[in-house]
């Protein structure tokens, strides 16, 4: 029989680690929707997982949506790590290099990290206004890309009437669309030439080559 700790946490030195449960039930979390998808979370299931008592979560995770914000508030942060790392690598001097870092980042991560980017992607799976750290860091990034088209258009890269926050939209439909379509594999039938990874960088080069200014003429 599994031995149990006096908070109801079962002992279960593979799985969990006093203090760590959170993590580790994300973890889970994370393993259940690999295998069999979102629709088959539950916290109990989670809970059994990680090796605790069926109990035990509740007193982080009072719902499944609760515990799949947790796992959206985890790919929330790397995510924002991947699209830190690409605009690092970017010319720090070119706002366009920069503003398409941010694509190329959020492509880059979401290709490579699929589960997480369908919970983080879903609203229906999620409670994004209940998280001060979701709706913080997506409107950081969001204020970002205002600044980079801001400097972009001072610079005579961009028109003097660009719409900055249609713009916005665009470009994050655009590289939502791409990461979706690669990972619900549309790629076969609509770009069979090239593997993903390599034509959402392509596509997206195209189209911020048809929404800013060149340097040749400005």
């Amino acid at each position: 029989m599994t031995s149990t700790t006096d908070s109801g946490e079962a002992a279960n030195p593979k799985r969990y680690h006093h203090g760590n449960l959170v993590e580790a039930l994300i973890a889970a979390t994370m393993e259940i929707i690999e295998e069999r998808g979102a629709e088959h979370v539950s916290v109990r299931e989670a809970a059994k997982r990680a090796g605790v008592s069926p109990g035990a979560p509740f007193r982080h995770f009072r719902s499944k949506t609760a515990l799949l914000t947790a796992v959206a508030e985890q790919a929330m942060s790397r995510l924002t790590e991947a699209v830190a790392d690409a605009q690092s690598k970017a010319d720090s001097a070119d706002p366009i290099a920069a503003f398409e870092a941010i694509g190329q980042g959020y492509l880059e991560w979401a290709i490579s990290n699929p589960t997480h980017f369908q919970i983080i992607s879903s609203r229906t799976l999620i409670d994004f206004d209940a998280s001060d750290n979701l709706r913080d860091q997506n409107e950081a990034i969001r204020r970002k890309m205002i600044d980079l088209l801001t400097q972009a258009q001072k610079k005579g890269r961009l028109s003097p009437d660009t719409d900055f926050d249609h713009l916005v939209l665009a470009a994050r439909a655009f590289v939502y669309g791409l990461a979706r379509m690669a990972i619900d594999g549309h790629f076969p039938e609509w770009h069979p030439s090239e593997q993903p990874s390599l034509a959402v960088r392509r596509a997206l080069r195209l189209f911020m080559s048809q929404m800013t200014i060149s340097k040749t003429r400005s």
